[in-house]
């Protein structure tokens, strides 16, 4: 694998792949997606991985803040 294609932090990625990936084959499909998102934030404590939910992030144009804000689900620390 060539340098372009390296996944950074890859044990945290495959840990937080596997999180969804479990969740998803415990739950299948045709929940609400408030249903996932409490069973990611279980599944993260399980496997101690540290996030935070609901996170505010700033939103940018043009290098310049708008007022508006957006909020993620999960921001992993």
């Amino acid at each position: 694998m060539d340098a372009t294609h390296k996944i950074l932090y890859k044990e945290e990625s495959f840990a937080i792949i596997g999180a969804c990936m479990k969740v998803h084959r415990t739950l299948g499909a045709g929940f609400l997606e408030a249903v996932y998102e409490e069973a990611l934030e279980k599944e993260f404590h399980i496997q101690k991985i540290p996030f935070k939910r609901q996170v505010k992030l700033s939103l940018y144009y043009d290098n310049q803040l708008m007022k508006k804000t957006i909020s993620s689900r999960f921001c992993l620390l």
